[in-house]
């Protein structure tokens, strides 16, 4: 009996990290070992694997470089994250050889190849992340639960939402929950300096992926106020939870959620973000409301983040030759 072919995903985080790259990583090893046999390592360990799949431009480059130049001919696909998009492939030298050495690359939403010098745009292809859908929970309407999942960390603005928190003070209806490690410290200072002022702000550092999860379809919405995103894990997850999102307006989002959707604020600006949650809050309990057209909205996506969607289309795109 013939063995499995090989792959490796070289993912910048394991999962100590618990975060959204280790996430794919984890999911993508699931979904390909069907046909394969996968291991997940942050850098290349030498071995003559059949296929490379790297995840991040710049923090993947010495892998990709050294696969390449031993076998020139094995096929490599890139997956690019939000600060490869949005920041690295513009000015990082590595970065932007990642992209020449990849025979296919992968962005996680619809804007992303946008986001592409035109010379790479015909090798990329749009897979959207995924997550089996949840049934609904009972949620009280006493008051509005938001949520922001998110490592405290620049590019994620937890600024933003702390200055709606503050914003908010005075309304005992409204509830802003945080999960996130402070990778920041800074932030994380900010956070429980937050908490301790502010009584309907509540920092719940990290979690473990099954306690956000729960966290993540108990809440009434999710609060994605990030700067730069390749296609949030944690925007998915709210969707296939039938709880709506309120998110920053930017390509990475916009990607995910649908250039109509009416969930969106400017990037930063903590006062639009406070208005939308008052917003929810006034007709929660008076249909139609905003919160019912935004989850209206959302489940309309819902079939975009399919689990057997995002399995075919990883299989399909390994078993490219180069």
């Amino acid at each position: 009996m013939l063995s499995k072919p090989s792959i490796c995903i070289i993912s910048p985080a394991l999962a100590a990290a618990n975060n959204g790259n280790w996430q794919t990583a984890k999911r993508w090893q699931h979904m390909l070992s069907s046909d394969y046999h996968v291991e997940i390592m942050l850098q290349w360990d030498g071995k003559p694997y059949d296929v490379m799949l790297a995840l991040h431009a710049r923090r993947s480059a010495d892998s990709m470089a050294q696969w390449s130049a031993k076998f020139p001919d094995k096929l490599i696909v890139l997956a690019l994250t939000g600060t490869d998009l949005y920041r690295d492939i513009a000015v990082d030298p590595l970065a932007q050889q990642s992209l020449k050495l990849a025979h296919r690359l992968v962005v996680l939403q619809d804007m992303g190849p946008q986001s592409l010098p035109a010379e790479f745009q015909s090798k990329c292809q749009v897979i959207f992340q995924s997550t089996p859908r949840r049934q609904s929970v009972q949620k009280t309407t006493q008051k509005l639960r938001a949520l922001m999942v998110g490592h405290l960390r620049s590019e994620k603005s937890p600024e933003t939402y702390f200055a709606a928190a503050r914003a908010l003070a005075h309304r005992s209806d409204i509830v802003l929950d945080h999960i996130g490690a402070p990778l920041d410290a800074d932030l994380g200072n900010q956070a429980r300096q937050l908490a301790a002022e502010v009584p309907t702000y509540r920092y719940l550092g990290e979690q473990t992926h099954a306690q956000t999860r729960a966290r993540i379809a108990r809440a009434h919405v999710l609060v994605h106020p990030s700067r730069m995103e390749g296609g949030a894990h944690v925007v998915m997850e709210a969707v296939m939870s039938g709880t709506p999102v309120l998110a920053s307006r930017i390509d990475g989002n916009v990607g995910m959620l649908g250039a109509d959707y009416a969930g969106y604020f400017d990037c930063g600006d903590a006062q639009q973000l406070a208005d939308a949650l008052v917003e929810c809050r006034e007709g929660q309990n008076l249909p139609p409301s905003k919160l019912a057209q935004l989850t209206r909205q959302c489940s309309f996506r819902e079939k975009l983040f399919e689990p057997l969607l995002e399995q075919a289309a990883l299989l399909q795109i390994v078993s490219k030759t180069p």
